[in-house]
């Protein structure tokens, strides 16, 4: 597969759709988004990261950032071509209703832009990006916002399966759209304490009635401040408000709210579940307290571990190169656990 991707990366460099200028301004160099996705593409497919077997793509140009894979038309031709190059599956395998790697392929998979809320899904957006594409996606990412209680998205999953893809849900604890503060309505110690129970039954029960083999994550990119649900807003590394006096109050706090999800999931009887921890590559704040180790429900509780790892936002960032940003990725999944299948569960980059 190695081999595969060396060719594309050398198309694409002759094509003339891969290519770096210097920007004046600076004098440093500068790279485009197209080599961008050939080196991500040609780092996660080598031979480097065992245990990786999925990559999603966040289609989406939120925040003046261009992520979508047409944000421009050699971006989109660099993608089209590095997607098609083998090595990928487009179906989701099941054994007993959980998800497993595809033997050596990846699963390619999206977020087929369904909206600024994250979950105005319909069958015309998956269809959209696949056309841009022109691959299939084995899963579709999308949100399911907690807002005053949480709901089962019957509809969305109904969409997605009938167009014959697999519905990645993520629960997402917030009843509003601001980032960098704690949310002013919900308290995820409100889960811990049952206040949720009957909401959380139900939504489990919503996945049985579904039949669907499902794929779901909460509290996605925990270890990023940007999420109420970040251990800064609950403790952070103190010792002395919650739980284990040798543990992190924030961490520990997140950590039992989704072992308390999974276990009542579980009791309902919701067994065609694959549940997914999410973390970011970057820890904000960076703190001692702040990793994904100390967030993980265990290995008893989650089936498949995932990151996020976006190159640049912004032109006029430090350029984030595909292999720094997947080697400290990689470090972190590892550290979480070494037992479990892992995910680039969200990744892009604008128009460099």
């Amino acid at each position: 597969m190695k081999k595969i991707w060396k060719i594309a990366v050398v198309f694409l460099v002759l094509a003339g759709t891969v290519g770096c200028y210097n920007d004046e301004g600076d004098g440093g160099v500068r790279y485009s988004k197209s080599e961008w996705m050939a080196e991500f593409f040609g780092e996660i497919t080598s031979d480097s990261y065992p245990g990786v077997h999925a990559v999603s793509w966040w289609n989406e140009n939120f925040d003046e950032t261009y992520l979508r894979i047409d944000s421009s038309r050699q971006s989109l031709e660099a993608y089209r071509l590095l997607v098609k190059h083998g090595g990928f599956s487009t179906n989701c395998q099941f054994s007993s209703g959980i998800l497993i790697p595809d033997g050596s392929r990846l699963y390619h998979s999206a977020f087929p832009d369904f909206g600024g809320t994250e979950d105005i899904v319909t069958s015309q957006a998956i269809k959209t990006f696949e056309d841009l594409a022109g691959e299939k996606i084995a899963w579709a990412y999308f949100s399911n916002n907690w807002g005053n209680g949480l709901v089962f998205p019957a509809s969305a999953v109904s969409t997605i399966h009938n167009y014959g893809r697999t519905p990645f849900i993520r629960i997402m604890f917030r009843s509003e759209f601001e980032e960098d503060r704690a949310d002013p309505n919900l308290d995820l110690r409100d889960i811990v304490n049952g206040v949720y129970d009957d909401d959380i039954k139900a939504w489990a029960q919503g996945a049985i009635a579904s039949g669907i083999n499902l794929l779901a994550e909460f509290g996605t990119e925990v270890n990023g401040k940007w999420f109420s649900w970040n251990g800064i807003y609950y403790g952070g590394g103190t010792t002395n408000g919650y739980g284990d006096p040798a543990y992190p109050d924030g961490p520990e706090i997140f950590r039992d709210a989704y072992r308390h999800i999974i276990d009542l999931c579980n009791a309902e009887g919701a067994d065609k579940i694959t549940w997914f921890y999410h973390f970011d590559d970057s820890d904000d704040p960076e703190e001692w307290w702040n990793t994904p180790e100390y967030y993980y429900p265990g290995d008893g509780y989650i089936d498949w571990i995932g990151v996020s790892t976006y190159g640049n936002f912004s032109r006029d960032e430090e350029y984030a190169a595909p292999s720094e940003l997947i080697k400290n990725a990689y470090g972190k999944l590892q550290r979480v656990s070494k037992n479990k299948p892992y995910a680039i569960l969200e990744f892009g980059v604008t128009e460099l």
